[in-house]
């Protein structure tokens, strides 16, 4: 999953800057205040405003909406995107909820707003709205260790450990490095597997570093239920679904799947082809993304954040523990320039501030087997947007957020949005690809030893045991959890380098088995360059 931007910011320079008095260069020490240049004004304020006063209408949101049917339509268009829905909600009312396209490629069902999507990382601020509930009952502090509510946490440094607080993991500023703990769910790896060795994942500083971690928030989530003593899917379920008549919604992956209404992934296969080819279990990372719910479900929760924790004029959760994951906690994107603006991560949201000056909340949702989610908002207007779609993202549901509230603002959007985002997201694409093309053999490859060189039982301690067998003449190696383990075919590279089809969320073509110099005729170790992206994929040959 990635993190996903709340609008994009292109323009960036500061209409107005927000100085603090001492910082105003209203008399310099030891001068007299020179005269005025001109008359003073008759009528002044008795202060400058504390935050910018609304600059949306009723009409100007509505000259959007007018825009919206359309522009979802051509991304469909133009994208060959299977089906989409999106919902706006502005003060209180939720004035558009709708589906466009299907549920799946080749079968007749048509996308509704209740539509159940699987929402990826979107899952995170409504995880972060459901512990906010938890903080609002006095259970936990945003600022309480977890590992007081979770004796097992452990992370990879005892003062860490014991001072990592709610805040520090729902704004992935514990250390752990983005991923962490994301290639064993792939692996098949559950919960309380994954979050029991973290502990073996490398740190970066603590406080001052940011990294966007899935199960470094999941250990946050998981520790407020344990306060609870429930677990995180019924706290989900009773402190925010149910109390909003969101019906469709659930952290159970079995929900989703046995909801009649469903959307199903999809990835693209040519141009402006998508197949239905894979199902996704996030189930392990709950919290950070293991949520489904339809626009009709999510327009009740944006009601809820709007309302500073209040759902038809009724408190839900608590204003200020609600408030907290509004506001900065970590620098997510240092400025590039003294002119230029930072961004922030808050608790589950993007936290930025736009050209006037006001607060713009999101958080976008990816699972490159075949979703992209997107949710905005403009709190101080009053004004939120959420698209959820079935396809790999490519930036539609980003283009569209950023679209409508482009046009809100300025009448007319101000870019096409869909190419300029699906560029962003294609040089993404090129960032994660892998550093050795296996698929290019050399043209002189050395030869591999025979097969008993390379197999036999291997250990690590954090993916577990990996067995390397003959499978048809060739080799195969198998890992995973015990009940359910991967079988990988191994293609000879080079010498003793073979390459294997990385699978899963993370996966990304071909990646490279690396056996050792043999000694007494065997492969002492095995590094599966995928897996060792933090140094943890050296695999060792279990004594004889």
């Amino acid at each position: 999953m990635t993190s996903g931007s709340v609008f994009p910011t292109r323009r960036t320079l500061l209409r107005t800057a927000g100085v603090g008095v001492a910082g105003m260069p209203l008399l310099a020490a030891g001068r007299p205040p020179r005269e005025p240049a001109a008359a003073v004004p008759s009528a002044l304020l008795p202060s400058p405003p504390a935050f910018v006063p609304p600059l949306l209408d009723r009409a100007k949101v509505d000259r959007a909406l007018a825009r919206l049917d359309g522009f979802a339509g051509d991304a469909l268009d133009r994208t060959g995107l299977p089906g989409l829905a999106v919902a706006v909600v502005y003060q209180d009312e939720v004035l558009y909820s709708k589906g466009f396209g299907v549920r799946e490629v080749g079968k007749p069902g048509g996308v509704t707003p209740d539509t159940v999507f699987q929402v990826a990382s979107v899952s995170k601020p409504l995880a972060s709205t459901v512990i906010a509930g938890v903080v609002g009952q006095q259970a936990i502090a945003w600022t309480d260790p977890v590992v007081r509510y979770n004796r097992n946490f452990a992370l990879n440094d005892g003062y860490v450990t014991g001072n990592a607080t709610f805040a520090d993991l729902l704004s992935h500023r514990s250390g752990l490095q983005t991923g962490a703990g994301d290639l064993l769910e792939d692996l098949g790896f559950d919960r309380d597997y994954i979050l029991s060795h973290l502990h073996q994942q490398p740190l970066d500083a603590f406080r001052s570093s940011y990294h966007y971690s899935n199960f470094g928030y999941t250990e946050g989530g998981q520790a407020a239920a344990d306060a609870m003593g429930s677990t995180w899917e019924d706290l989900a379920d009773g402190i925010l679904f149910r109390k909003l008549g969101m019906a469709s919604s659930s952290y159970r992956l079995a929900d989703y799947e046995k909801a009649a209404d469903r959307a199903v992934l999809h990835v693209p296969v040519g141009d402006r082809q998508w197949a239905a080819k894979y199902r996704r279990d996030p189930d392990a990372e709950g919290p950070a993304g293991g949520a489904s719910s339809s626009v009709r479900d999510l327009a009740q929760w944006l009601r809820l954040q709007l309302g500073n924790g209040t759902y038809g004029g009724e408190p839900v959760i608590d204003a200020a523990a609600l408030q907290t994951t509004h506001v900065p906690h970590s620098v997510s994107g240092p400025a590039s320039a003294p002119a230029a603006r930072s961004r922030f991560y808050g608790l589950g949201w993007n936290v930025s501030y736009d050209d006037e000056g006001r607060v713009q909340l999101g958080h976008s949702g990816a699972f490159n087997l075949g979703a992209a989610t997107a949710v905005s908002m403009l709190p101080g207007e009053q004004l939120a947007i959420v698209c959820l779609t079935n396809g790999r993202p490519q930036g539609i549901p980003e283009a569209i957020n950023a679209d409508f509230m482009d046009t809100a603002q300025n009448g007319t959007p101000t870019v096409d949005w869909l190419p300029f985002i699906a560029g962003i997201f294609r040089q993404q694409d090129e960032a994660d690809k892998p550093e050795v093309d296996y698929a290019k053999v050399p043209a002189n490859p050395a030869p591999a030893g025979p097969n008993r060189r390379y197999t036999g039982k291997y250990d690590n301690p954090y993916y577990g045991p990996l067995v390397v067998f003959e499978e048809g003449g060739g080799l195969a190696m198998r890992m995973g959890p015990e009940d359910r383990q991967t079988t990988f075919a191994l293609t000879h590279f080079d010498g003793d380098t073979f390459s294997f089809e990385s699978i899963g969320e993370n996966g990304n073509g071909l990646a490279g088995a690396i056996f050792a110099e043999p000694r007494r005729g065997s492969s002492p170790q095995v590094v599966l360059d995928f897996y060792d992206r933090t140094g943890l994929g050296t695999f060792t040959r279990r004594g004889r």
